[in-house]
């Protein structure tokens, strides 16, 4: 298992890197406050100097206009992006399109790809993920309610979704839907492709997350899918191939995640060396200078590298053994990255004191949004179960 970085991929790296601190972080607290609507001008001004440098979608394939990055190369400068909370936005690689570009460049059809793919993957349209279900378990797929019947030569879609992450001003949804009820579990659902502009279906409102509601891409959305019909050439893959899907979206998009969050982690370790250095509390007294500060500081970047190694790991595996050889290293790292990151931003807000609580750094808004990694894509819970499981059957029990 070799890790060592290619010069080419070490440079890039670099260069990203003094890009997202130079051009991003400087910009992000009056983004952010602005609203992301207010920003939109901004960030398609750094999305273009980014299309200039030829670093645009790192993970797309390069027909597409994208890097072709390999999983653990993109992991390596999905880290990097993860210390602005626009990177991954800004280099085209944000959630929950980059999973829509996978999905539709392996399962679209010709005419899919022509009208939906491609002007999703120049950055042109943004897409949502519609699977949650707010009377449902979203630890549970198999048991989705939204349904889809037949109708002659269309689908009609009936149901109610919620946490579409960016569903205000998408142009269209993937939705996951039940097509034949009657089949096994994880043969009952089926992928469609809904333009958000079909009579139907209604944007409900964007879920405040702790007071927070948030618009365009910053945002969670519950939709509404009434009598919302579309043409059969819409359904996404084959019927009641779904859940196999979605799984197959969601392994790669894990790993982004969680690189994402190891660059989130560096963020707020550094804001917490940078605040405990300068910070007196008695006198000339630093808080860097306090037995207990330091034993924390140790804790976190120990937590830190053996996440980003854990991650890395499994990002190798899926690309020179494929997803199924790397489930439980998928498992592992989803969970055990979620906690670390949730670790080192907590004590990083502690280390800042009030001022952590406030809008002047970071920290409250990964307090506030990023708690929830715990959750998406898998509850900590399950994914222990899953890789559990495999890891005693591995062992022959």
């Amino acid at each position: 298992m070799d890790f060592s970085i290619p010069a080419e991929s070490e440079e890039r790296g670099r260069a990203i890197g003094e890009f997202v601190r130079g051009r991003l972080l400087p910009r992000e607290r009056e983004m952010l406050a602005a609203g992301f609507r207010a920003a939109e001008p901004e960030l398609e001004a750094l999305r273009r100097e980014v299309r200039a440098q030829g670093w645009w979608a790192p993970a797309a394939p390069t027909e597409l206009g994208g890097l072709g990055l390999s999983l653990l190369e993109h992991a390596l400068v999905s880290e990097v992006l993860g210390r602005s909370i626009f990177g991954h936005y800004v280099f085209g690689s944000q959630a929950p399109d980059a999973g829509n570009v996978e999905l539709l460049h392996r399962l679209g059809t010709g005419e899919q790809k022509q009208r939906f793919l491609r002007p999703l993957a120049r950055g042109e349209v943004r897409s949502c993920f519609a699977m949650t279900e707010p009377d449902r378990p979203g630890s549970n797929p198999t048991e989705l309610r939204c349904a889809a019947r037949k109708d002659g030569g269309d689908y009609v879609l009936d149901g109610r979704k919620w946490f579409v992450s960016g569903a205000d001003g998408a142009r269209f949804a993937v939705v996951m839907a039940v097509s034949d009820p009657e089949a096994p579990p994880r043969r009952r659902a089926t992928m469609f492709i809904v333009p958000t502009d079909t009579p139907g279906f209604r944007l409900v409102r964007n879920v405040p997350v702790m007071g927070r509601p948030g618009e365009g891409w910053l945002s969670h959305g519950e939709i509404e899918l009434a009598g919302c019909r579309i043409p059969a050439a819409h359904r996404l893959g084959e019927e009641g191939g779904g859940f196999a899907a979605a799984q197959d979206r969601l392994g790669p998009g894990r790993v982004h995640h969680c690189m994402r969050w190891i660059g989130i982690c560096e963020r707020a370790f550094e804001l917490m060396v940078g605040r405990a250095t300068a910070r007196t509390i008695d006198g000339e007294a630093r808080l860097a200078d306090q037995p207990l500060f330091q034993a924390t500081l140790a804790e976190c970047r120990a937590r830190i590298d053996a996440a980003r190694l854990l991650v890395l790991k499994a990002a190798w595996t899926i690309d020179h053994e494929g997803f199924a050889a790397a489930a439980v290293e998928i498992s592992i790292v989803k969970f055990f990255v979620a906690e670390v990151m949730g670790q080192v931003v907590d004590a990083a807000l502690q280390a800042h004191g009030a001022l952590g609580m406030s809008d002047d750094t970071p920290l409250a808004f990964y307090y506030a949004h990023e708690r929830a990694a715990r959750i998406y894509d898998g509850p900590d819970e399950v994914h222990k179960l899953s890789a559990g499981r495999r890891i005693l059957k591995q062992h022959g029990r």
